[in-house]
């Protein structure tokens, strides 16, 4: 990526109280449900690089929002394949540090 692309950031806090800043990729819906798909860029040593992250995003009555991790890996593994095919033709080429498509084999 250019450093000089600008980027969505989004700094969460994750059940220790850890901040950690991630880049925001993308919304995906799916059976009437919002997802909210952000990649891990600082954060402790627990966050591998390349992987991402899925939320389920609700809007509060306040019309503050809310990303709840998806716990179900069925829904989890959905989610993430429509994020893959709605992102298909922004893909560079460049497989390092990737794990997404199937078209590197």
């Amino acid at each position: 990526m250019d450093n000089n692309e600008e980027r969505d950031l989004i700094t969460l806090t994750d059940e220790d109280g850890n901040r950690v800043e991630c880049e925001f990729l993308d919304t995906v819906e799916m059976n009437g449900r919002l997802y909210c798909v952000v990649e891990p860029i600082v954060g402790s040593e627990d966050y591998e690089e390349g992987s991402c992250y899925i939320f389920h995003i609700s809007e509060n009555e306040d019309g503050t929002v809310d990303l709840t991790p998806v716990e179900d890996e069925n829904e989890l593994n959905e989610a993430f394949q429509k994020f893959l095919e709605n992102n298909a033709g922004d893909c560079s080429g460049d497989c390092s540090g990737c794990s997404g498509c199937d078209d590197k084999k």
